[in-house]
Formats: C-alpha cells, structure tokens, sequence
C-alpha cells in the first residue's frame, strides 16, 4: 500500500524546490534533533560559572533566547552563504558540546561568575576568528587532518563529556541533594523514554526521541512535586528546595517578546582563557571538515569540495565570534545533524532553512528560552548521558572509516593514553611551567588533539 505522504525526489536534492508542506516538517525534524543539545552546553557552562542562581537568573535566561536566535541565524548563512562565508552545505549549526570541557577548566582557572563568563566570551571572539581565518587556507592544511586524526579528536571530546552527563545524572554538582533516589530514579525515567521512543517507534518520534524523553522528565517532576515533599535539611540544619522542582515563577516573569541584546556579558581578554581555547578552536575546525565530508558522504554519495570545507570552517570561526557579541558559546556543525542527513539522506537546503527560521522565532520568545532553563538537571542528565556517548561512537566510526594499520592504531593509543589521559588528570601537570599547565590542564580534548596531529606528521607512512 502507497504510503500517502510520499516524499518529493527534490527533498533529495540540494537545491530542489520543495513545497512548504514538505520542507517546514523536515526543517522541524532537524531542530527537534538538536534543540536541546544546542542549550544544553550554556546550562552547564552557566551552572559552572555560578550564573545560574536566582541572582543571575534573567541573565542566563537571555542567554538562551540568544542561542536559539543565533543557531537560527549562523545555519541560515551556512546554508546559503554570505560572500566567502558558509559552505552551501547542507549542516545545522549550533552551540557547540565540544567546549564544555574547556571551559569548565577556564571557569575553574578564573574562579567562576562574571569574569570567567566574560573571559570565556572574549577567548572565544578571538578564537572564532582565528577558526575563520584557517579556513581560508584549510585546502594545504587538509592533508594534516585524515579520518584518523578528526576520529581521535571527536573520541576524546565524548570521553570528556561523559563526566560532565554523569554529574548532571546526579542532579548536577552543586545540588544538596546530588546523587539522590529521587535524582537517580528521575534521570533513568528519561533515558528509558528516550530508549523506548527511539528504538519502538519510526520516523518523527524516532528522531524527536531525546526530545520526547525531557518532556516526559518534565511531566514526571511536576508529578514528583505533588506527591513526594519538595524541600530537604543539609547537614546544618538548613533547609533548602530539592534540585528536580521545578521554578514556574521563572516561566511566568518572562516575556512573551523581546529582542535580544548585544554583549550581555563583557568580554574580558585574558590569557589564560584565550590560549587553551584557541587550541580548542584548531581542533574545531578538524570536527568540522569531519562533519561536513560525513554529510555530503552520506547525503550526497560524494566527497566535500575544497570550497565547501573552506566555507565551512569560515562560518564556523566568524560565526563563533558573532555568537560571543550575544553572549553564546560557539556556534559549530552540530554532529547529530549529521546522522540524520546520513540516516534520512534529505540534504534540500530550503528544507533545513524553515528549522533555522523556526528557531530565529524561538529566539524572540524569551518565555521558551525560561521553559528550558528551570529543567532539573537530573532530566537534563537522563538525555546527556545517551547524547555525549554518542559522540564517542562517532569517534570510533570516523577512526574505524580506514583500515585500523599499526600507524593508526599508534596515533589514536598515543593521543588517548598520554593526551587525553595526561589532561584529564592535572594533578600530573603540578610542577609543570605555568603556560604547559594552561594548554593541557584541565581537559584531555586538547593535548588528545595535539598529539594526534604531530604524530600523523612524523610517523612514516604505511607502505
């Protein structure tokens, strides 16, 4: 029996014509897929900082309103370029998971609030250009970054991020009442939904699984605050409101629309934020050309031109430091994008741009931006987990994409076990020079990278 909502051959084709009806549903699945992932980095990263407390609470309500406006806007000039600027490619760009790691670090280096927050965006405005101007002449340096390399650096970046999920599985750090029943039980209750609705159903609901599983996290904590008591007593005596109740009065305050403004936090230029993130910025652009050959690989059957990649990774940078004057973390290709253009091969542009125009919208509704930012972390953690293991598979994917030689097998042991595992494990870094400390303390992603990269340079190739 003909199915009855039959797909045009031009959702297949990057530039067909494809009819509203069409293109505004696959435009929706592609945001579906990666909206949450694209506030997730600045729940955390503003929970590191110490800006997401009452005292801080509209500002990081701002800040998300402008990731979502900004995601909107940066997929729009990817899609269809602004002059050297985007790829013509068929990538949804958002908040970049691939930082957290980072600055977290730099947050701990800064001691938090403000100041960190702002050194975090004034590194990142530097190194978006930095990105951007690599981009210009990524054609000679392609050769430095084969599968191998891009497969190591997106592994370290899902093996740096699995702590960061746990600890929100938890109920997040901070939280007196960290590692609860209640924290635990709420955080599987996701993950199950999330398992159920990806692996039990098809298309939409499929794809929309992560989604799906916070808005049943929602729908469980508002049942949780009926039937179970909402506040605890630490250990002093103080009583305080469980992490997984839910703020309302933070949704009700927010208006239904307001136009963002620019640099709500100052940027501040310091060199401990700017070295190790203009490392992280070269290792970016590595997961980019990744990301865009895996895209036009999978959708397309063919590999990237050198003008796509260059575009790419222009918009990548630039589009980092646009993101920066709004007080957003980096804005890159967005990996589980990538999947679904593989998965679905739906690779027409004008269908991903009604998701980027959808989310421009999102973008002046700060009362959306609120709904997200009362998520209990413990519904946050259910989803990250699954999500930041998932870029892990990805890792071994690229790395596995060509045979597994002796070479290869030495430049991802190496990068992993005496990169990645030196950065993630400071403490070895004690007394070693303050700048050795600065670029590989604190994050293993960075030294990973590093390491991949010189030894895909000095050792001598298979024969």
């Amino acid at each position: 029996m003909k199915n009855k909502f039959e797909l045009s051959k031009e959702a297949f084709e990057l530039d067909g014509k494809l009819p509203l009806s069409q293109a505004i549903p696959l435009g929706l699945q592609h945001v579906l897929a990666m909206f949450v992932g694209n506030l997730t980095p600045l729940i955390i990263i503003t929970g590191t900082c110490g800006l997401a407390s009452n005292e801080f609470g509209t500002l990081q309500l701002s800040l998300l309103q402008n990731a979502m406006l900004i995601a909107g806007i940066v997929t729009l000039i990817q899609l269809f370029t602004l002059g050297p600027v985007g790829g013509k490619v068929p990538i949804i760009m958002g908040t970049s998971s691939g930082f957290i790691g980072v600055f977290n670090s730099v947050s701990q280096i800064m001691g938090g609030g403000v100041i960190a927050y702002g050194a975090i965006m004034g590194a990142s405005i530097i190194g978006g250009i930095f990105e951007g101007i690599l981009g210009f002449f990524l054609k000679p340096l392609r050769k430095f970054f084969p599968s191998v390399v891009t497969g190591t650096v997106v592994l370290s970046i899902g093996l740096s991020l699995i702590s960061v999920g746990i600890n929100s599985f938890g109920g997040g750090n901070n939280a007196k009442d960290f590692g609860s029943m209640e924290n635990i039980l709420l955080a599987l209750f996701v993950l199950v939904m999330i398992l159920i609705f990806k692996h039990a159903t098809k298309g939409f609901a499929s794809s929309s699984s992560i989604l799906i599983g916070i808005i049943f996290g929602y729908i469980a904590a508002i049942i949780m605050g009926l039937v179970l008591p909402t506040t605890g007593v630490d250990a002093e005596g103080v009583e305080y409101t469980k992490s997984w109740v839910l703020n309302w009065d933070k949704v009700a305050n927010a208006a239904w629309f307001e136009i963002p403004r620019i640099l709500p936090v100052k940027p501040v230029f310091d060199l401990r934020a700017i070295i190790p993130v203009l490392i992280m910025f070269v290792v970016t652009a590595v997961e980019t050309v990744g990301d865009i050959s895996g895209v036009m690989e999978g959708g397309l059957g063919r590999e990237a031109t050198d003008k796509e990649l260059s575009g790419g990774v222009i918009c990548d940078g630039l589009g980092s430091s646009f993101a920066a004057l709004f007080g957003v973390l980096p804005n890159t290709s967005f990996s589980q994008n990538v999947g679904l253009v593989a998965m679905t091969k739906v690779v027409n542009r004008y269908a991903l741009a009604t998701g980027a125009i959808f989310l421009v919208l999102c973008g002046l509704c700060p009362k959306l931006g609120a709904l997200v930012s009362i998520m209990p972390q413990a519904v946050l953690g259910g989803a990250a987990v699954m999500m930041f293991s998932s870029i892990v598979v990805s890792g071994i994917q690229l790395i596995t994409k060509t045979p597994l030689t002796g070479r290869n097998l030495s430049i991802v042991s190496v990068a992993l076990g005496v990169g990645y595992g030196m950065g993630s494990n400071a403490g070895i870094l004690a007394h070693a020079p303050e700048l050795i400390k600065l670029v590989f303390g604190g994050s293993g992603i960075v030294p990973a990278a590093m390491v991949a990269i010189l030894l895909n340079i000095l050792l001598p190739k298979d024969k």
